[in-house]
């Protein structure tokens, strides 16, 4: 090209975009135009690179015209929806500064809301020559275009003639966490082609099994859009859960069977309609780029140094607290609004009902540590949008003062895994444990009652994701993850698992029945607690991984779920259902306020009551004697204050549990004359009890390692009005406390 046709061509380019605005971020379609802007602080050059639709062939570089409140921007009249584009940003390269621009580097717009293509590991999509002695401080200039995924302009309307949210109150919730592509890619009902993707979930028949469940809200794990590790792809491996994001606000594109964004939607109104909340996992402390030595993709190369956490002696370096390689800095308020930003188009625009944010306790991490009061709690506590919404904290990561588990502010809930351990340990056998089994199945006062915050700020789950499924967690002692191609060296040493005699399957039919009372056991104990169970899916139909407690990177039947249920399969089913109904049946069991056990004067009893075997409470010196590993619990409905007696509210509960391997004589307490306790639940039995009353000082003998649930009733041989048994309950005796 001449300098004549080259100074032809710039004029050429310069009349036909205009300075644009600096908001709203991203690629913004207005009906007549697209309107770019891009934040980069440091950068000297911003050139947007419009691409064909498949992504291929670059067609022209733009160099964005304005530079506003370090918002890089400029509007194409003649740009349409569908319009595929990347970025490449000028600045210094300079690592031990932190500067890692590298304008030969085709990076992802962080506001891309649908991406094109998938990320081809070459050596070209890294800022530095891979082979070089000086490593990474070395400058590369191959182009990468032809390796990274591309940003698309996207048309932002739908018809919502389904429901755009769905509610449900706290107290209701039951969390069914699942993995979008397992619950579908074995379901007989779901047509292959949608096996896996956002449209397979909108299957009627799988719709059906988890509303049948008695579920309020999927939760799914990560589906914005993630790359696959190149280490796991040399395997053969993948990286299945998706904790590897790289655009906060576009879906997986793997996951889109149509390939359009509206199949998201589609699924979301599918749900809202079936009567379930949506809720994300969602992974904002780090991004797929990486440490030092990964690649250039998207943030590293538009402003290394205000995205990412850098080690203040030598920026070359990044702050590791995901345990990914790097973590980002929500201090700088660039990338909390890209954060924000994000959550508030995944339920505006997208109709997500709520978030659970992995490693949460980064998101509040300042120079000094975690934060209660970091501008990204205080932000979603004032945003009219954020502040609505069901928020989740994973509160925990691998960095300093990481675990901060009860430390969130109020309009949170988090991941209790004291509760998971605690309940653990009690049915494995482990002695000691009654003290904190009782603070645990009561939604854990000791870590939330503060604040003002109610007992559903207790996530409680006894498997998730990360770990071994539930019927693995009776079945194994060891993590079996060789199928990981990592030596076995990744699993958790510390499961707090019990095969009960046998490592894996087996065909002993004694081992085989304590296995799945175990299961009913975690499963009872989960949803008879006080606060927000969360069940991980496939537990209700057991599930198993084959011992393998880590299964991030296995995108098979490991954790493709197995719809052709056999006979124990379906009772298990069955058994979770009326666990589910059971919790829906009696409010009580969900309570807004924290059960304290202290004598409440104006009722005239104890919200709570613990009691022995032999069916006195429970003292000082039963609660610390170490052999004790059965006791029971009354939760009082006379304890609720109201006007009117409300079925299920004003129940009164007797919960029992067990985990003696040997049967123990229980003592029913009596608490009035003329009432006796109608058998609910026993996990020693797969089939319902049918109505059978029980009177006081009857001596129940409790199977070994088992729960029971009783609820106070009117025996069939009193002469008992039902309108007089308020009056009756009213009249009950005090039990008093020597704790």
């Amino acid at each position: 090209m001449t300098t004549r046709e080259k100074i032809h061509a710039a004029v050429k380019q310069t009349m036909r975009i205009c300075e644009g605005k600096p908001f709203p971020l991203g690629a913004t379609w207005d009906g007549q135009g697209v309107n770019f802007a891009i934040f980069s602080a440091h950068a000297t050059k911003v050139e947007l690179c419009l691409f064909d639709q498949q992504g291929k062939r670059e067609l022209e570089r733009i160099e964005l015209p304005e530079f506003t409140d370090e918002i890089w921007h400029g509007y194409l009249p003649d740009v349409r929806i569908g319009q595929v584009y990347g970025y490449r940003v000028y600045g210094p390269y300079e690592p031990d500064a932190g500067y890692r621009f590298n304008h030969h580097k085709l990076l992802i717009d962080p506001y891309a809301k649908q991406l094109v293509g998938e990320l081809k590991w070459d050596a070209a999509i890294f800022g530095y020559t891979l082979d070089s002695p000086d490593g990474d401080l070395s400058f590369d200039e191959r182009d990468s275009a032809a390796f990274v995924p591309k940003a698309k302009v996207i048309d932002s309307t739908f018809d919502w003639q389904g429901k755009h949210s769905h509610s449900v109150a706290w107290d209701k919730t039951i969390i069914y966490e699942a993995h979008l592509r397992g619950m579908s890619m074995r379901h007989p009902s779901v047509p292959e082609h949608l096996r896996g993707t956002f449209a397979g979930l909108t299957n009627k028949d799988l719709l059906k099994h988890i509303k049948s469940l008695g579920v309020t809200s999927l939760e799914l794990l990560p589906v914005h859009a993630f790359v696959h590790d190149n280490q796991l792809l040399e395997k053969g491996l993948k990286n299945y859960w998706g904790y590897n994001s790289i655009a906060f606000l576009a879906p997986h594109c793997e996951y889109l069977a149509t390939g359009e964004l509206r199949e998201f939607k589609e699924m979301a109104a599918a749900l809202h309609d079936a009567g379930l909340e949506l809720i994300l996992d969602v992974v904002y402390n780090h991004t797929a780029e990486g440490n030092e030595r990964g690649p250039t993709l998207s943030m590293r190369g538009i402003d290394n140094l205000t995205y990412y956490r850098l080690m203040p002696d030598n920026k070359r370096y990044y702050i590791n607290d995901s345990g990914t390689g790097n973590t980002l800095d929500l201090s700088h308020p660039c990338v909390l609004r890209l954060v924000t930003d994000s959550l508030r188009y995944w339920t505006i625009d997208m109709g997500v009902d709520g978030f659970r944010f992995d490693l949460g306790t980064i998101l509040a991490r300042e120079k000094n540590g975690f934060n209660e009061r970091h501008a990204f709690h205080v932000g979603c506590r004032q945003d009219p949008t954020l502040s609505q919404l069901k928020l989740i904290a994973e509160p925990w990561d691998c960095g300093l003062g990481g675990y901060q588990v009860g430390a969130f502010p109020p309009g949170w809930v988090e991941w209790n895994d004291r509760f998971r351990d605690t309940v653990r340990t009690f049915w494995r056998g482990d002695k000691g444990k009654l003290p904190e089994l009782a603070s645990r199945i009561t939604a854990s006062g000791d870590l939330f009652n503060k604040g003002g915050r109610k007992p559903y700020s207790s996530v409680n789950f006894i498997t998730a994701h990360d770990g071994f499924s539930l019927r693995d967690l009776v079945s194994y002692n060891s993590p079996h993850n060789e199928a990981n191609a990592d030596e076995n060296d990744r699993g958790n040493t510390n499961s707090l698992s019990f095969n009960h005699g046998a490592e894996g399957p087996t065909d002993d039919p004694d081992i085989r029945a304590i296995r799945l009372r175990q299961i009913r056991n975690y499963l009872a104990t989960l949803l008879l607690s006080q606060g927000t169970p969360m069940l991980r899916a496939g537990d209700e139909i057991g599930h198993t991984q084959q011992g393998n407690d880590n299964t991030y990177c296995q995108d098979n039947e490991l954790n493709w779920l197995n719809w052709d249920l056999d006979e124990e399969a379906q009772e298990l089913l069955d058994f979770t259902r009326r666990l589910i109904q059971l919790r829906h049946d009696y409010p009580i069991l969900r309570r807004n306020r924290f059960l304290v056990g202290n004598y409440n004067e104006t009722t005239g009893v104890k919200d709570v009551t613990w009691i022995t075997p032999n069916g006195d409470e429970m003292t000082e010196a039963h609660w610390g004697n170490l052999d004790a590993s059965c006791l029971g619990v009354i939760i009082d409905g006379r304890a609720q204050v109201s006007g009117i007696q409300r079925p299920g509210h004003d129940a009164t509960l007797l919960l029992i549990l067990n985990a003696h391997d040997f049967p123990v004589n229980f003592t029913l307490p009596e608490v009035v004359k003329g009432i006796g306790w109608n058998c609910l639940l026993d996990t020693n039995l797969t089939a319902a009890r049918s109505a059978e009353i029980f009177d006081f000082s009857y001596t129940f003998v409790v199977t070994q390692r088992s729960l029971l649930l009783f609820e106070l009733h009117s025996d069939n041989t009193s002469a008992i009005n039902p309108e007089e048994i308020s009056t009756l309950i009213e009249a009950l005796p005090i039990l008093t406390s020597e704790k």
